[in-house]
């Protein structure tokens, strides 16, 4: 089954207006904290098991040479799109800019081009997925199927502001279920780009800018951030796409996450909100409550 195929068995979503999100959404609540690196790993790993996203990241990516960086960089631009209000949707445009040059042709002669719609549908699907999986793993309490739907019409939003092809999006959480199996039992394929990003996460490479001395420091203090960041890609990608890149996964592997995920949620709520949050998601929820306070205060005032 092709991509354009499986895009189209599903019925298209009405997307709203382009707009930016704000508070009062589990969105705001849950997407800045730091436990979202958790399971993004699996979301890119899914994403570089597409074709074309594979093709493209392999020429243009610098995670092989530089992963803290693009790490820094990709996290900081998604904290934008949920936090950065007005700047947030400017900063979906600056991306399509950007993606519109990195196109590429394969080994076989196949033109890729990131921002053919299904490309640039499933990089924000597989964002909906690692979602849906940090909740089932690092917090206390998964998602019900209520709080899925609700969710998933607040990536709607997104997916407007990304400008989304709608022919791409499912029009509702139980056929974007449906859509996103299909999608990884059948499209994706066990890419090197992928293999590469799984052996990268596993040994991560010291920043660019770190003095050579240094960098056997940085390989010794970082390995066991490196095998648990692998771990939870691993365990967090599904047992499909497992399949296909050769990953075992044990009943023992699903015991020891669970037993990390109910420690990992029951110490980060406890953490001051500076350290709970990536910088860019604390500020914004920072200046949220100040012009809260500063609504109370002009309400208040004497007349």
């Amino acid at each position: 089954m092709t991509a354009s195929v499986a895009a189209r068995t599903h019925t298209p979503a009405e997307l709203p207006p382009r707009r930016a999100l704000g508070p009062g959404t589990r969105t705001w609540e849950e997407i800045g904290l730091v436990t979202f690196s958790l399971t993004a790993g699996s979301a890119f790993l899914l994403q570089t098991m597409e074709p074309t996203i594979s093709a493209v990241v392999d020429e243009h990516s610098t995670f092989r040479t530089d992963p803290i960086g693009r790490a820094v960089r990709s996290l900081s631009s998604v904290m934008m799109w949920v936090y950065g209000g007005e700047e947030g949707v400017a900063e979906a445009d600056r991306l399509r800019r950007m993606h519109a040059t990195l196109n590429t042709t394969d080994a076989t002669g196949v033109k890729h081009q990131a921002l053919a719609s299904f490309p640039w549908a499933w990089v924000l699907h597989t964002g909906t997925f690692a979602f849906s999986e940090n909740a089932r793993y690092f917090s206390r309490k998964p998602l019900s199927e209520a709080e899925k739907r609700a969710y998933y019409e607040e990536t709607l939003q997104l997916m407007r502001n990304f400008s989304v092809a709608p022919k791409e999006i499912p029009a509702d959480h139980a056929e974007f279920e449906k859509f996103f199996a299909d999608v990884v039992e059948n499209h994706l394929e066990a890419t090197g780009t992928a293999r590469d990003y799984l052996r990268t996460i596993r040994s991560i490479g010291a920043p660019t800018w770190l003095p050579r001395p240094l960098r056997p420091l940085w390989k010794l203090l970082l390995a066991p951030i490196g095998r648990m960041q692998y771990f939870v890609t691993v365990g967090t990608t599904p047992e499909a796409a497992r399949r296909k890149l050769g990953l075992t996964w044990s009943a023992a592997d699903e015991r020891k996450l669970r037993a990390l995920g109910w420690v990992i949620a029951r110490l980060v709520p406890l953490l001051p909100e500076r350290v709970r949050y990536f910088p860019i998601a604390y500020e914004a929820r920072k200046l949220d409550r100040d012009r809260a306070r500063m609504r109370w205060v002009i309400e208040h005032r004497p007349i």
